[in-house]
This record gives C-alpha cells, sequence and structure tokens, in this order.
C-alpha cells in the first residue's frame, strides 16, 4: 500500500510542472478586454496574459515579442478554439532567441501592466497594451498522435483525449489486432 501511494504521488507532482504565476492567476484577473477598454486605470496591475506569437524582437538591452492575445483555460494555456481578442506586447531584459521562440507558438506571461505603445502592423498603427514580464512559458506542441501504455491494460487503453476506456485500445498500433512477434 506504502508503494502504491508513494507512485501516486510521485505521478501527481510530475503533473505540476508549471511555474506558480502562471499555473495561478493573479488575485485580480484582469482581462485583455477590460484592460484595452481602460489602459491609464489598470496601470500597474499584475495580469496573466497568453496568445501566439507574431514576431520577436531583440534590442540592445531588452526583447520585445508581440503576441496575438487569446483567452486562457484554467491551467493558463491559451484557447486557440476562441477568437483572439486583439495584440499586446511582452518587454523583457532577457534575450529571446527567435529560434526558440518562434511564430505561432503558445505563450503565456504574467507580469505588470506598463502602459500602451503605438506600432505600425501593415500601414495601421494601433495602441498596444506593453507587459513588464516576470514570468514567460512557452507551451510545448500537443501531438495528436501521443499514446500512452501498452495498449491493452486489462482490456483498457489510454488515449490523452478521452482517458482510460475499454473502447479505447492503445493507439495507432495498438488494440485487439496487435500482432505480438
Amino acid at each position: 500500500m506504502k508503494w502504491f501511494t508513494y507512485s501516486l504521488l510521485l505521478i501527481l507532482t510530475a503533473c505540476s510542472n508549471l511555474p506558480p504565476a502562471i499555473d495561478n492567476p493573479p488575485l485580480v484577473d484582469i482581462s485583455y478586454p477590460q484592460a484595452v477598454q481602460a489602459i491609464g486605470s489598470y496601470q500597474s496591475a499584475q495580469v496573466r496574459w497568453g496568445g501566439v506569437i507574431v514576431d520577436v524582437e531583440n534590442e540592445q538591452t531588452s526583447s520585445i515579442v508581440q503576441v496575438l492575445s487569446y483567452p486562457l483555460n484554467h491551467y493558463g494555456r491559451p484557447r486557440l478554439d476562441k477568437p483572439s481578442q486583439g495584440r499586446f506586447i511582452i518587454k523583457t531584459a532577457e534575450f529571446i532567441d527567435p529560434a526558440v521562440y518562434t511564430k505561432n507558438s503558445e505563450i503565456t506571461v504574467a507580469g505588470i501592466l506598463k502602459g500602451d505603445e503605438a506600432r505600425l502592423i501593415g500601414k495601421k498603427e494601433l495602441r498596444l497594451p506593453v507587459l513588464a514580464s516576470n514570468v514567460i512559458y512557452l507551451w510545448p506542441v500537443e501531438s495528436n498522435t501521443e499514446c500512452y501504455g501498452p495498449g491493452a491494460w486489462g482490456g483498457f487503453g489510454y488515449s490523452p483525449y478521452f482517458g482510460y476506456s475499454p473502447y479505447y485500445w492503445g493507439g495507432y498500433y495498438g488494440g485487439p489486432y496487435r500482432r505480438w512477434r
């Protein structure tokens, strides 16, 4: 019984590898639409926003990341199935490598709202909210082909989308028709 308890605790602690600032929203969670409506009244507020990287610029002393904003799920990951809310800018003193933080990568940032800044997007000038980042989290790419387990644990398989199911027998090559050699 002790072995099972320790194994369960190990598994549960391995699942929470997000930085606390990303995993937990601020006490007063200011959404992107709220901040854009009254940017001056929310200046210096803690926010947690996320979206998809549009552009990364590196200057001598800082890096600037332009992000297309999406609402976040309860873990802080951008919900790409929802409509985009607009753009915002992340400013950080850290070097952000454009080879790692590539265009269309999902990102979540926790930081302080510093106001807004004019940016030229195409031929149109827009005012974008600016965040001074405390924590930036680059989300790993999700794969639709991941399957865990040997495929038939007592007739049950694990799917990352459906959990344990007697109808899912373990992925692309798994199942009752698997040939053991």
